[in-house]
């Protein structure tokens, strides 16, 4: 049944159902049929039979005297009249001598009316109605009947015609049914055959949807909604392979230049000592790029591990700002911290990466002093590092912290352009946000807004 399309398994399914619902409309109709024909007979025995017992309460009855009639012509009426013993009293003219009840039946009679179904020699079936009356100063029973031959005619004729047309009215339904079915998935299969010609290659096609305020349409807008997603997806790695080749190559030719220079002419000590640094310096760079490139993938993969622990605030920052004091002060600037004696749950090393990171494009991009400012707001804590000079160009912070972004847009700088993605990275991993605004007396604010989680440090003493 797996095997079968969509649209004949779900004929067959409606087919099936509607034989149910077709069996029980018949069962009901033919019940009903049946119930009403036995009403209007069982009516038509009482209104003869109160007819006969009023007769028979007058001197002469009169029932022989009637028109001759039989009880196996179908369509007709005849009556009896029994005394106590189970003699014929008087009877319709063509009934012959035999008692109509049996001597059970005649005694169940004497008390209570009865209603009886027999059969006659020649096989057609009767409904008898006997009701006893008191009358011409004895107990007699009055018993009248009525041939069933027009009510199983009706019945057989209704059975005929059901065993007919139900199965022509199965057939006619499961086919308007399976066009049914077509009809509703023929968008379904329109979407099939240009998601099949969809490829990697060129996903800008979008699946066909159908103005039909369903659930085919909603399925059409998700599954276009899904290929937005994917073309985007493929699109950023695609950006971000292109440009991590060319980060990596950048390094590796400068490291190449270099030792070839070394090798083509003899070298004084100085000299190669000059190259010597110069390729540890392209190593560093190159080792770090992988480092962040690694750390990336692992964030695309949702992988960021965290070992958190309360950290001094106050001391992290000191910790950071005397890290580049050295390098700050080769160019006549200042690291200054502000911060709380609070202590925060964070993972140290990822904390410290993304505030040297900050630290770094300051000393690289700004002017200035450069300031570590740690401020409670509310349930998080912002550490915000800010310098001094003309600060983040018109329309570069929304995409400040995407990958490979730079300020100036070129690829000849210093920096790879990933540590501020590592900054958000890391920033999300610990449940938090970054930005990045420009301030309004000039220079850079780019801050970690993380969950408090926060604890006094206890004073020393």
């Amino acid at each position: 049944m797996r095997r079968l399309p969509l649209r004949v398994r779900l004929t067959v399914f409606f087919a099936i159902a509607m034989t149910a619902v077709l069996a029980v409309a018949e069962l009901v109709l033919y019940g009903h049929l049946a119930g009403s024909l036995d009403r209007t007979l069982n009516q038509s025995l009482r209104s003869r039979a109160s007819d006969v017992a009023a007769l028979v309460k007058q001197a002469d009855t009169g029932l022989s005297g009637t028109r001759p009639s039989s009880q196996d012509e179908a369509g007709t009426s005849f009556a009896q009249v029994l005394d106590s013993g189970g003699r014929i009293f008087d009877q319709t003219p063509g009934l012959g001598p035999t008692p109509l009840l049996s001597p059970s039946q005649l005694a169940r009679a004497r008390t209570k009316a009865v209603v009886v179904t027999r059969t006659s020699s020649d096989g057609d079936s009767v409904r008898l109605l006997a009701t006893p009356v008191r009358a011409q100063d004895q107990q007699l029973v009055v018993v009248v009947g009525a041939s069933l031959g027009l009510r199983h005619d009706a019945l057989a004729s209704l059975r005929n015609e059901l065993v007919v047309g139900g199965p022509i009215a199965l057939l006619l339904v499961s086919l308007f049914g399976y066009l049914v079915a077509g009809a509703a998935l023929r968008p379904v299969e329109r979407m099939r055959v240009r998601a099949s010609a969809i490829s990697d290659r060129d996903l800008s096609e979008r699946l066909p949807v159908p103005d039909t305020h369903d659930e085919i349409e909603r399925l059409g807008e998700t599954l276009n909604d899904m290929l937005d997603r994917i073309e985007a997806g493929i699109k950023r790695e695609r950006g971000f392979l292109a440009d991590a080749s060319h980060e990596l190559r950048t390094p590796v030719t400068l490291l190449r230049a270099e030792v070839e220079l070394a090798l083509e002419a003899p070298r004084s000590n100085e000299e190669l000592l000059a190259t010597l640094r110069s390729i540890g310096e392209e190593a560093d760079r190159l080792s770090q790029l992988a480092e962040d490139l690694l750390l990336l993938n692992r964030v695309d993969d949702g992988v960021l591990p965290l070992a958190k622990q309360p950290v001094d605030l106050d001391e992290l920052l000191a910790g950071v700002a005397t890290r580049f004091a050295r390098r700050a002060g080769e160019t006549n600037r200042q690291i200054e911290t502000h911060g709380y004696a609070i202590r925060v749950d964070v993972d140290r090393p990822r904390l410290e990466q993304a505030l040297c990171n900050l630290i770094d494009n300051a000393l690289r991009y700004g002017t200035g002093a450069i300031q570590l400012l740690a401020i409670e707001r509310g349930a998080h804590v912002e550490i915000h590092v800010t310098d001094e000079g003309e600060g983040l160009p018109a329309g570069f912070a929304p995409r400040a912290f995407d990958r490979f972004s730079r300020a100036d847009g070129a690829r000849a700088g210093n920096g790879a352009g990933l540590g501020l993605a590592i900054v958000k990275a890391i920033a999300e991993a610990h449940d938090g946000t970054a930005s990045a605004a420009q301030r309004p007396d000039g220079g850079a604010d780019v801050s970690l807004s993380l969950p408090a989680n926060v604890s006094r440090v206890p004073a020393s003493p």
